[in-house]
């Protein structure tokens, strides 16, 4: 039964947390604008053109520290070639140097001197004269080639190189960096253009990559959104064999399960509106009966057929009551929890026994039982053996037997036998026995709902069993329930 909750009045602020006791105040938590309006497929074209734009800054910065670091060695080697060479060539005699300008080297930009060990350097004028430092004074006193190094002059970058020209002396030569620095400095321009080219592209693709990959999780949304608005749970089409694909097939299977469960709980809601419709009307009619003969106008009604009503009343209230039992019961179907203990299952059917002996008149039930130990619930397997006499006991005849025994099939394995020697079941009707509200056309004008044997299928499933129904040796039904456990040895006697 539903309740509701008037809401508060206008203007008045009501905390949710502060609800009295008993009332549950719901409410919804919205996400963030922007948190909604970035889906995941934005988020993964984001995090391609991240990715891109890592790998573009550690690419670029790699390859123009090499290329400069190339050019400069470059630029080292063909300076130190020029120097050996004017070195070996008339331009190491001091008196020519100092009247030949660098241009006779090939350059226009190149400055040339030769350096003593004492400090003392000939050139041919101020204009040409390199940078001279520690470096290249070292080269004239120990001979020994140093790299090139880079120096300023006037404010302008020069690579300078020097190599031994005589003893005492090195031959110094400098070239200006414009060239290399406007090489470098336009490399260090395009690098950039050409790697946000490459971001823009990589988030693009993507974008398209994640639109194509995403489209399987975008069916799967659809038909989220499709069976919360409509309950269609028809299932999604599958193309493909990846996770996605997997993904599909586990959402289809509980779209299945799920139609499986309503159908069952469909069936179970219209079966049980059958059922107590019968009960329902009887018990009204009768009812009515009583009411109209305590009418003053009405005529006496026998004192015999007022107690035959009154018992008639009470039978159809009882026979209610077990049905609304029985269909609470098997409403159950997530197996509620259970307290699991070990117990013996041959005092579990005595405990049956004697309830059904009391009620069922001139039956005689021959038992054979066995000791057998399971985990499980012991009042959930008693009311299932109980239904299996019962429905024993219901279809024997006057002054029948109903035979129960306790068969170990394996040394895990126990078999419940129940045989009756009524006329037994239809070959037809076998299948069905153990069904909800299933009941054969003989059996429409006996008591009870088609709910007992459900119940005994239910409890055996909850324990790892099964049940089965046959033909007895006697003639009549055979009903089975098979259960897991362990056989526990007779005690020895004294």
């Amino acid at each position: 039964m539903s309740r509701r909750t008037a809401a508060p009045p206008a203007g008045t602020d009501r905390d949710p947390d502060a609800a009295t006791p008993g009332t549950r105040w719901w409410r919804r938590i919205e996400l963030p604008a922007d948190r909604e309006r970035v889906t995941l497929r934005a988020r993964i074209g984001m995090l391609a053109a991240l990715v891109a734009a890592v790998m573009v800054l550690i690419v670029s910065a790699a390859a123009f520290l090499v290329v400069r670091e190339n050019l400069t060695s470059s630029l080292d080697e063909t300076l130190r070639q020029r120097a050996y060479a004017a070195a070996q060539s008339e331009l190491g005699n001091p008196e020519l140097l100092a009247t030949v300008s660098p241009d006779v080297l090939g350059a226009a930009d190149l400055r040339i001197a030769l350096v003593y060990s004492s400090g003392m350097a000939i050139f041919s004028d101020e204009s040409s004269m390199p940078p001279v430092g520690a470096e290249e004074l070292e080269v004239a006193r120990d001979g020994v080639t140093q790299p090139g190094r880079t120096a300023g002059l006037d404010g302008v970058p020069y690579r300078v190189v020097a190599v031994q020209a005589g003893d005492g002396r090195a031959l110094v030569i400098a070239q200006q960096l414009g060239t290399m620095t406007r090489v470098v400095s336009r490399m260090g321009t395009a690098l950039p253009l050409v790697g946000l080219g490459g971001v823009i592209l990589a988030a693009l693709a993507g974008f398209a990559v994640a639109r194509t990959g995403l489209r399987p999780v975008q069916r799967l949304t659809a038909a989220t959104e499709r069976v919360a608005t409509t309950g269609d749970l028809r299932p999604i089409p599958v193309s493909g064999s990846d996770e996605l694909a997997r993904l599909t097939v586990s959402f289809n299977a509980m779209l299945g399960a799920l139609a499986a469960s309503r159908e069952q709980q469909r069936r179970l809601v219209a079966d049980a509106g059958h059922e107590l419709r019968t009960p329902l009307t009887s018990l009204r009619t009768n009812l009515e009966l009583l009411a109209s003969a305590d009418r003053p106008d009405a005529p006496e009604l026998p004192a015999e057929d007022r107690t035959e009503l009154i018992a008639d009343v009470r039978a159809q209230v009882e026979e209610l009551s077990h049905l609304v039992g029985d269909l609470v019961e098997l409403a159950r179907d997530d197996a509620p929890t259970m307290a699991t203990e070990a117990f013996e299952l041959g005092e579990v059917v005595e405990r049956a026994l004697v309830r059904v002996r009391r009620r069922a008149g001139d039956i005689t039930f021959d038992a054979q039982l066995t000791r057998w130990v399971l985990d499980g619930d012991a009042n959930a397997l008693e009311r299932a053996v109980l239904n299996l006499l019962d429905n024993a006991a219901k279809w024997s005849p006057p002054g029948g037997t109903v035979r129960l025994s306790m068969v170990p099939i394996s040394p895990e394995w126990l078999v419940v036998e129940v045989a009756d020697a009524g006329e037994g079941i239809a070959t037809a009707d076998l299948p069905h026995v153990f069904d909800r509200f299933y009941r054969a056309d003989t059996s429409r004008t006996m008591p009870g709902s088609g709910l007992g044997l459900s119940i005994v299928a239910q409890a055996a499933a909850r324990h790892g069993g099964e049940v089965r129904a046959g033909q007895a040796p006697e003639g009549g039904a055979l009903l089975s329930m098979a259960l897991p456990g362990r056989h526990v040895a007779e005690p020895d006697s004294p």
